[in-house]
């Protein structure tokens, strides 16, 4: 009975182990960098506000071209007024109609107009600086849109590098696994031949457990960035993790770089654009005194029967209007209007104050990674050759245990350190170059 409980245990077990089981997709750097930009969310969402801006361009057209409207209006009066009015569009008024009584008391009167209307923008100043406003934002969407891209080209190129460093911190513990399992078997040995004592054995022990600990926290970080990169590319990573073709570089390529902010970066030229948009608002208000000359027209059928068109006429003509006074209004729109274009000017400013300050800050950093990474690399080789010198006294039963373990702990631990090392350097340069493009 035991043994069928332990049986069904083990099937249990394994149904659940292969509920959870991944699937692991192998990626490219060139492949991420096509896919982010046909399916990261952020990029969506500002290529829809880009849209949104050219939708309010092509509103201005209406600066330029006609509005026409049709109607066809159905009533049915005894109005004195409305009567004689509707038989005169009608044109079947006589003289009988004259008569003061029917003049007085109608009878009811059933009238059909189709009409036809235009207008026609002539000269409005104001509208020509609003447009230009319109096209000056529609402009800065479009930057803001590219500049996203070319940030997202970087956030993505940052995940595959964590991904890339992740799977390197398994594969140092790993390593770090087996030479310390290694160790393991040498102590139980020793100790079994009664040449060290339990608590040497003990520490072994403790330190296996430590790098089993580390190996574990070292695997999800794996998922951890997989879920990451998945989230930049709009991809579901449920029982799934990526894995990347190419290896974490575990070198440095220097490279000088120019840091002077660049007046042609997309994030520059929007905010330039965004200001122009301001200022372009600030004319049209002013321009709101100005007169507008504005052409008009319509073409009427009229009858006393349902789309009839019997009778018709046309009415054209030009309208110059000046608002002269409206409470205060547009002197107002015209304050408001003032304050946005200065505050546009001066976040202008404090945005390419902030920009130069991030590339000087990025560039001394890349300074000090070249320094860590020079640093850890000598760190590196020179645990690594003190490791095998302990090793090898200790073989000879000249080293304590206490010191193998702390040497061979120092030897991973550089390891890591110089991995990251790499990585910050690296990004750092991309950073850099983004800053400067």
């Amino acid at each position: 009975m035991k043994k069928i409980n332990q049986l069904l245990l083990f099937g249990m077990l394994s149904i659940t182990w292969s509920g959870i089981s991944q699937d692991t997709i192998a990626i490219s750097k060139k492949d991420i960098a096509t896919k982010v930009l046909d399916n990261n969310l952020q990029i969506k969402i500002a290529n829809q506000e880009y849209k949104s801006a050219k939708a309010d361009y092509r509103q201005s057209n209406a600066l330029f071209l006609p509005s026409i409207t049709a109607s066809h209006t159905a009533i049915s009066t005894t109005n004195p007024l409305m009567a004689f009015g509707s038989k005169l569009n009608q044109e079947i008024l006589t003289a009988a109609d004259f008569n003061p009584a029917l003049l007085n008391n109608p009878a009811k009167t059933q009238n059909f107009a189709t009409k036809i209307e235009v207008l026609q923008p002539l000269i409005n100043v104001d509208g020509m600086y609003g447009r230009q406003a319109a096209k000056a934002k529609m402009e800065a969407y479009q930057l803001q849109t590219e500049r996203t891209k070319e940030y997202l080209e970087l956030e993505v190129n940052k995940g595959f590098m964590q991904l890339q460093l992740a799977y390197q911190a398994v594969t140092v513990l790993e390593k770090a696994n087996t030479t310390a399992q290694a160790n393991l078997k040498l102590i139980e040995n020793y100790f079994k031949q009664g040449m060290l004592q339990k608590t040497d054995l003990l520490s072994v022990q403790v330190r296996v457990n430590e790098i089993k600990n580390q190996l574990q926290y070292a695997k999800s970080n794996v998922q951890n960035a997989s879920d990451y990169l998945g989230f930049l590319l709009n991809e579901d990573t449920a029982n799934k993790v990526f894995k990347p073709i190419e290896t974490l570089e575990n070198k440095i390529v220097i490279e000088s770089f120019n840091t002077s902010l660049s007046s042609n970066r997309k994030d520059i030229q929007a905010m330039d654009k965004s200001a122009e948009a301001y200022q372009k608002m600030l004319q049209s208000n002013k321009m709101n005194f100005l007169p507008r000359l504005n052409a008009f027209g319509s073409y009427e059928l009229y009858d006393n029967t349902f789309l009839g068109m019997n009778a018709k006429g046309y009415l054209v003509g030009a309208q110059l209007s000046w608002s002269v006074f409206d409470g205060y209004k547009t002197i107002g729109k015209l304050e408001k209007s003032k304050a946005d274009y200065q505050k546009s000017a001066i976040e202008n400013q404090q945005y390419k104050a902030q920009s130069q300050l991030d590339l000087n800050k990025t560039n001394r950093q890349l300074n000090d990674a070249e320094n860590k990474v020079s640093l850890s690399q000598l760190a590196l080789e020179q645990s690594q050759e003190a490791y095998r010198i302990r090793s090898n006294r200790f073989q000879q039963g000249l080293e304590k245990t206490t010191d193998l373990l702390q040497s061979e702990t120092q030897m991973a631990q550089k390891e890591l350190e110089y991995l990251q090392a790499v990585f910050e350097y690296n990004f750092t340069q991309e950073y850099l170059q983004f800053l400067t493009n």
